[in-house]
């Protein structure tokens, strides 16, 4: 079986078996980018029966829940492993050169989701495009992102936009696609958007980017006149 999806421009074709299928389009957020099967995708992400190949270099580990990730090389290219607490194991690889990212293991649709968006990474990095962990919102036909660590208060702000500025919108609230269109930063919808939903294949220049940090204390002091004035 065999399905298209088109996420920041970049034409995906899933294949494998139908519980593959079905638990790619079983993930809330992929329906937007779903398209006719049409073209040579930019890559192709295929469930196989092959056993993972071996990590011979990580690079990152990570956990959250219970749940661990490993991120790698193997001899021919670069290696994701998930783990889930009860030992259940998702593993996604990718030669060097290649467009073809081929997926082994349980079809959890937590596992199925992060091992996507890594995967997504993987082939697309090359094309000028990578996820932000960001929250953006799109105003005017031009975006801001919000960039910060977990708990800063992205999300917070560009929910106050919405609030407070007509016509503010938001975009994606976690891991919007960054793609650099005729030398100049787009920022696309994804399917992927933290604990909102928010799902749009929609594209817009980029216009600014917000860091944002946060004390560990409230304080407040009143301004000299020329300061005030400033």
């Amino acid at each position: 079986m065999e399905k298209d999806y088109q996420i920041a421009g970049h034409r995906i074709r899933f294949e494998g078996d139908e519980s593959w299928i079905n638990a790619v389009t079983a993930l809330d957020g992929f329906k937007p980018f779903e398209v006719e099967k049409d073209g040579t995708p930019a890559a192709y992400f295929v469930l196989t029966d092959e056993s993972a190949p071996q990590l011979t270099e990580s690079q990152y580990e990570s956990g959250v829940d219970g749940f661990t990730d490993v991120f790698g090389r193997y001899q021919d290219g670069y290696l994701f492993v998930m783990t889930s607490p009860e030992g259940e194991k998702l593993s996604l690889w990718k030669e060097q050169d290649g467009n073809i990212i081929r997926f082994n293991g349980v079809l959890i649709p937590r596992m199925v989701r992060f091992a996507l968006w890594i995967a997504f990474g993987l082939a697309t990095v090359p094309l000028q495009t990578i996820p932000i962990h960001t929250s953006v919102i799109q105003y005017k036909g031009r975006t801001v992102l919000f960039l910060g660590e977990s708990g800063t208060g992205k999300s917070t702000h560009t929910r106050l936009w919405r609030e407070n500025i007509d016509g503010a919108v938001l975009l994606n609230d976690d891991s919007p696609m960054l793609r650099i269109v005729d030398g100049k930063p787009w920022m696309f919808g994804s399917p992927w958007s933290g604990k909102t939903p928010c799902y749009k294949s929609e594209s817009y220049p980029l216009a600014a980017c917000v860091r944002l940090s946060q004390a560990p204390y409230n304080k407040i002091h009143k301004l000299s006149i020329p300061q005030g004035y400033a």
